[in-house]
C-alpha cells in the first residue's frame, strides 16, 4: 500500500511537472502537507474525523488567513488524489471549512511618505562617489520607482529579465501568478528615462546574468534584498512605518481610485482574476472619502448660533 508520504511527494511532482507550479508554490504545498501528515500521525489516508480534528487544531494555533490557505492545500491533495483515483471516497468533501475571515484593510503609503523615499534614493545617486555606488543607486531608483508605477508585486518584478522590458515602447510583460501574463505601459517619461539609465549603465551585468535587476554578485536581486532596501532608506528619512514593497502595489491601486480610474483597468493593471480581489481597494477609498468630508468640508467651519 502506497503511504501517506509517497503520496504527497506524488503530487509535488504533478505540481511541479504538469500543473507547472513555481517553487515557491510548491514549497508551500510541500510545508502544508508535511505539516498535516505529521500531525495526524498517519501513514495511510486519513479519515474524516482526523482531518476535522486536524482544522480544529489550525483554528487554534493560526488566524484565519493562514488556516484559510492551509486547508486549501489539504483539499487539493485530496482532489488530486480522487482525479487519480487513487482514493474513491474524498473524505473532504464531507467536511464543512467555510467560516468568516475578518476583513482587514491593504495598507498604504502617503503620498508625501513616497515623495521622501523618492528623494532619498536620488539624493544617493546624486552623493555617489564611486562607479558602484552610482550603479547600484541607480538600479535603487528604478527599483522603487518601477514599484508605484505599476502596482507590480514583489516577485513579479523580481523575475524581470531583459526581454520583458520595452522602453522604446514604454511598457513592460510581467508574468503574474498562475503564468498569467499582462502588459503594463509606463506613463511617466521620468520613470522611463531612469529605467533607460539604468539599462545603459549596467547592459553587461543584465545580459550576462539574464535578469533585469542585478543584486552586487551579478545575479538576479532577491525579494529580501527589496524588502531590505525600502526599510534602509525609510530609516535614512526617519519613516517609521513599517513599508513593505507590496504597500506600494497597494497604495497604487487606492490612488487611482481616488483619481476615479475605472475599477476594472485596475484590476488588469493589478493581474487579479476577479474584480472581487480588487474591489477592497474601493473601502480603502471610502475611508479616504470619509476623512475628508470629516476634515476638509467648509461646513466645519460654519458656526450656526441657536
Amino acid at each position: 500500500m502506497i503511504s501517506l508520504k509517497q503520496m504527497i511527494n506524488s503530487y509535488l511532482t504533478y505540481c511541479k511537472e504538469h500543473k507547472k507550479l513555481s517553487a515557491k508554490s510548491t514549497k508551500a504545498y510541500a510545508i502544508d502537507l508535511e505539516q498535516f501528515r505529521r500531525q495526524v500521525t498517519a501513514e495511510v489516508i486519513p479519515v474524516k474525523t482526523d482531518i476535522s480534528a486536524y482544522i480544529t487544531y489550525l483554528h487554534k494555533m493560526y488566524k484565519p488567513r493562514t488556516v484559510k490557505r492551509k486547508i486549501a492545500s489539504i483539499r487539493a491533495f485530496f482532489n488530486y488524489l480522487e482525479f487519480e483515483e487513487i482514493i474513491t471516497d474524498n473524505p473532504m468533501k464531507k467536511i464543512k471549512t467555510k467560516f468568516q475571515e475578518p476583513q482587514v484593510l491593504p495598507r498604504t503609503i502617503s503620498l508625501s511618505v513616497i515623495e521622501n523615499i523618492l528623494a532619498v534614493v536620488y539624493q544617493e545617486m546624486k552623493q555617489a562617489r564611486t562607479a558602484y555606488a552610482f550603479n547600484s543607486a541607480l538600479r535603487n531608483i528604478a527599483i522603487i520607482e518601477l514599484l508605484f508605477a505599476t502596482g507590480i508585486r514583489v516577485s513579479e518584478l523580481c523575475l524581470l529579465n531583459i526581454e520583458n522590458i520595452d522602453l522604446n515602447n514604454g511598457n513592460i510583460r510581467i508574468m503574474g501568478k498562475g503564468k498569467k501574463e499582462r502588459i503594463l505601459q509606463l506613463g511617466n517619461p521620468e520613470v522611463i528615462s531612469i529605467l533607460q539609465r539604468y539599462l545603459e549603465e549596467n547592459v553587461v551585468n543584465i545580459n550576462n546574468a539574464g535578469c533585469f535587476f542585478v543584486n552586487r554578485l551579478s545575479s538576479r536581486i532577491s525579494e529580501q534584498s527589496v524588502r531590505f532596501l525600502i526599510k534602509r532608506l525609510c530609516a535614512k528619512v526617519n519613516i517609521v512605518q513599517n513599508i513593505t514593497p507590496h504597500m506600494f502595489r497597494h497604495s497604487f491601486a487606492t490612488l487611482l481610485l481616488e483619481e476615479d480610474v475605472d475599477i476594472r483597468y485596475i484590476q488588469h493593471m493589478l493581474g487579479h482574476s476577479s474584480i472581487v480581489t480588487t474591489q477592497i481597494y474601493t473601502r480603502v477609498a471610502m475611508e479616504k472619502q470619509r476623512q475628508i468630508l470629516t476634515d476638509k468640508h467648509p461646513r466645519n467651519r460654519i458656526s450656526v448660533k441657536i
